[in-house]
């Protein structure tokens, strides 16, 4: 991964006093998921979106067997390359497991953890089964096709009604995937471990945000992960989805602000 996969989600100016805030993306999109959310970010805090692999901003050769542990090696890395060496992170769906291992493999580079409509838990082994079988077809047909349907499953019913122009854009950005690297991340999440415990041992701040719409990662998940933080403040997102930072930025925004903040004053 280069330095380029890191770029800046919010303004040029900002006070290098206070940590940066690094936000992981959801499958099967990419960092502009989180342009919207980083612009609301108050104050003079550096904001930066990853493109993780397996997304079209990710130009390296992805790690063989795919792996959320190499995923998260390679986040280490590029943050490493763009200066930043301790952080708040913050991952939804995808960008959480990934956001777990980087926790797991590189714990000084974490300094609070934001896990929005993720889970902490592994796949079973149907899940994983109907994952392994969509990077098959992805493969097979070269098209994104396979995943367009995801917009309505990853939205809210209250988006879907009422925010038309929410469900364009992320139909916008999946077709604007690449097909090999869709496939290369759902294996790479089907083989991810359970990391409850990982939670359980961090010592930092957590936030835990979910849209009160999500069913592929409901609040009883987040309420697992907030329970294993040691009672970590769980944001529910009225009217939202699995993708509450793209359907109430401002929401997600406040949350990791918050967020941000207690992991300044440790």
């Amino acid at each position: 991964m280069s330095q380029a996969a890191v770029r800046r989600a919010a303004g040029p100016a900002y006070d290098e006093n206070l940590l940066p805030l690094v936000l992981l993306h959801a499958f099967p999109l990419d960092s502009r998921m989180w342009d919207a959310a980083g612009a609301l970010i108050p104050g003079p805090r550096a904001v930066f979106a990853v493109d993780l692999p397996g997304s079209p901003g990710h130009t390296m050769s992805l790690p063989n067997p795919p792996s959320l542990d190499d995923s998260a090696d390679l986040v280490a890395a590029a943050l490493a390359e763009a200066g930043i060496t301790r952080a708040i992170v913050a991952g939804l769906s995808m960008g959480g497991y990934t956001a777990l291992a980087l926790l797991e493999r590189h714990p000084s580079l974490v300094a609070g953890l934001g896990l929005l409509d993720t889970k902490s838990v592994a796949d079973t082994p149907e899940a994983a089964a109907n994952r392994l079988a969509r990077a098959e077809r992805l493969e097979r047909s070269d098209s994104v096709d396979e995943v367009l349907p995801d917009a309505d499953v990853l939205l809210g019913e209250t988006s879907r009604a009422a925010r038309s122009q929410v469900r364009d854009q992320v139909l916008a950005w999946i077709h604007e995937q690449v097909p090999s690297g869709l496939a290369w991340c759902q294996r790479a999440m089907a083989a991810r471990p359970d990391r409850t415990e990982v939670i359980r041992a961090f010592g930092g701040p957590v936030t835990v945000v979910v849209g009160d719409e999500d069913t592929p990662t409901p609040i009883a998940q987040a309420e697992t992960m907030s329970k294993a933080a040691h009672g970590a403040p769980l944001v529910v997102v009225r009217g939202a989805g699995h993708l509450t930072a793209v359907e109430d930025p401002a929401a997600v925004a406040a949350a990791l602000a918050d967020l941000a903040q207690r992991a300044d004053g440790r």
